[in-house]
């Protein structure tokens, strides 16, 4: 007997259009210190400051703000990803630490877009 099982397949779709970005956003991040390499070809450094977005453009800048602290640091994106689900931003270790994520993990975040 045949078991039929469903695939759920996600495409990625970014945004087209700089004014379809939202200028304030606000999540959940976290961060990551391995990776050989970016998903826009760059070898991964965790002492950059750059950061995973599902869908912002490679080269955005991102302000991200640690909402219980007030702690904040520009980003630029040159990843996708987290692929956790609830998860806004994954930011490298370098930008964790400005932010003071690293002891906890996570942190409730307000994103900007700066350019």
């Amino acid at each position: 007997m045949r078991k039929r099982v469903a695939i759920k397949t996600i495409k990625h779709t970014p945004y087209k259009h700089t004014a379809m970005i939202p200028e304030t956003s606000y999540g959940i991040a976290s961060f990551y210190t391995e990776g050989q390499q970016t998903a826009n070809g760059e070898k991964f450094n965790p002492n950059a400051l750059t950061a995973a977005h599902p869908t912002l453009p490679f080269g955005t800048r991102l302000r991200v703000t640690n909402v219980a602290t007030g702690r904040a640091v520009t980003v630029r994106i040159n990843d996708r990803g987290p692929f956790v689900a609830g998860r806004v931003v994954d930011v490298s270790y370098s930008a964790a630490e400005t932010l003071g994520i690293v002891g906890r993990g996570t942190a409730k975040v307000k994103l900007d877009v700066v350019q």
